[in-house]
């Protein structure tokens, strides 16, 4: 079970951030979890969490801002229309992740985000149905599966989605906040919590 740890100002953190670089900590404190509306940070989320299958979510962290450079700022209409010769210039592109399959689904993804946009209206009403009811919120602490991140997952699979197992879309649902799972005694927990009370749902 997930506990706390100090931070470098001595203030309790989920122990995932321990020691952790101060770019790092600032993720922990100021995005993970906070709840999201904006459909180009939504899919931005979506593409970064692919990505970090098999790695360190603090390589993907280090490397953001290229990938935001790389896929015109996860713009999903723009990344859309990127070609062959798009994943060529990807691949050669050291600032990022160099693989094949995680760039080719980023571009397969953004066709069926414009698909989704047509049909929900926005990324993020679409996300947000997932949200989990207020008594199914204990289960998905200290877990890497839930029964939303397989709904989920399931439900974009359906509709051609790529790099959206349900691991990878349990991490989604923590970080863009339709949970809060900082831990009890964490110093943005109760930020969190209320970020998530003031939120209006799409």
């Amino acid at each position: 079970m997930s506990t706390t740890a100090p931070g470098p100002d001595g203030l309790p953190r989920c122990s995932w951030c321990a020691g952790a670089s101060a770019g790092y900590v600032a993720y922990h404190d100021h995005e993970w979890g906070f709840p999201v509306a904006d459909d180009h940070r939504l899919f931005e989320k979506v593409s970064l969490e692919g990505f970090q299958s098999g790695l360190s979510w603090r390589t993907i962290l280090d490397k953001r801002e290229n990938f935001r450079a790389a896929f015109k700022g996860f713009d999903f209409r723009e990344v859309a229309s990127f070609d062959e010769e798009d994943v060529a210039h990807l691949l050669a592109n050291a600032g990022i992740v160099r693989h094949r399959g995680k760039i080719e689904a980023v571009i397969n993804n953004a066709r069926r985000a414009c698909e989704l946009v047509q049909e929900a209206g926005t990324l993020a009403a679409y996300f947000w149905s997932f949200e989990p009811a207020a008594h199914e919120l204990h289960a998905h602490r200290f877990v890497s599966v839930s029964r939303s991140s397989r709904d989920l997952s399931r439900d974009l699979k359906r509709r051609g989605w790529k790099f959206v197992g349900p691991t990878t879309m349990h991490a989604l649902i923590q970080a863009m906040g339709l949970v809060n799972d900082h831990v009890e005694g964490c110093v943005t927990r109760a930020q969190v919590e209320e970020a998530r009370k003031r939120f209006k749902r799409p």
